[in-house]
């Protein structure tokens, strides 16, 4: 059952891309477009059969991981523990989160370089940067988690004079996990987008300087085929984090939280 339902979900979008790609194949081979406008698919994949490029690719994602993932759990740290603290302290939170939506109107292109100024060109401004967009999201989740625990588990844990420390540990922070964990997917999501972005403003290696080098060389196939990296990464940690949710909730279920 579990396997035909998978199966029932997976087909379409699997079919509507490989009909994209079969169609974009077409366009491009019958209609003679240049390589440096619009390469193929299977030019695209004949990129990552070359070794010296997917050496390359290989060491410029291998940058880009290491401060995606740093950035990334430096923001959810941040993200759970402001979360925490502007639900225990309602005044903070009156004063500081109206604060934490004006933060997400700026710009990273107006961000980037003013953390690069301040801090230099090194790996401290890109993690910075996708700290501050990653943050956001799980802090909002999180909150709204914390602020919404089972009514009926409230009124009996207040009929048994439960103090707010063990309301807090023992029904609000297990009923924010689901919630938790879908700040987290976001986060996931948009640090990888960041930190190309940060690269792309200023660095000496990451996926983004590559798609940059690419670009200026009118490589256009490195270009598609590194966004497939792109996207590929992306994936990979939304997966991660939806795997860590399932596993989560099922393991509070198991030891009787919400």
């Amino acid at each position: 059952m579990i396997k035909k339902r998978w199966f029932q979900v997976g087909w379409p979008p699997v079919a509507v891309l490989f009909s994209f790609l079969v169609i974009w194949q077409l366009a491009v081979t019958w209609g003679q477009i240049e390589e440096f406008l619009l390469p193929s698919p299977l030019r695209i994949l004949e990129v990552f059969t070359q070794a010296d490029v997917r050496a390359r690719l290989w060491m410029h994602a291998a940058s880009t991981i290491r401060i995606t993932l740093l950035g990334l759990g430096s923001g959810i740290g941040l993200g759970i523990v402001l979360a925490v603290l502007l639900h225990v302290i309602p005044f903070l939170r009156t004063g500081i989160y109206p604060l934490l939506i004006l933060t997400q109107n700026v710009p990273i292109v107006a961000t980037g370089p003013l953390l690069i100024i301040w801090l230099g060109y090194g790996i401290a401004p890109k993690v910075v940067l996708i700290m501050l967009v990653c943050f956001f999201p799980v802090v909002v989740s999180t909150l709204t988690g914390l602020s919404q625990p089972d009514p009926q588990y409230l009124n009996y844990m207040q009929m048994i004079g439960a103090t707010k420390r063990q309301m807090l540990w023992k029904l609000e922070l297990p009923n924010a996990l689901p919630y938790l964990f879908s700040g987290m997917k976001l986060a996931a999501s948009y640090s990888v987008i960041t930190a190309v972005a940060a690269e792309w403003l200023g660095a000496k290696e990451g996926l983004g300087t590559y798609i940059k080098l690419s670009a200026n060389g009118f490589m256009t196939a490195q270009v598609f085929a590194t966004i497939v990296v792109i996207v590929a990464v992306s994936l990979g940690l939304f997966g991660i984090f939806a795997l860590l949710a399932k596993w989560a909730v099922r393991w509070n279920i198991k030891n009787g939280g919400r």
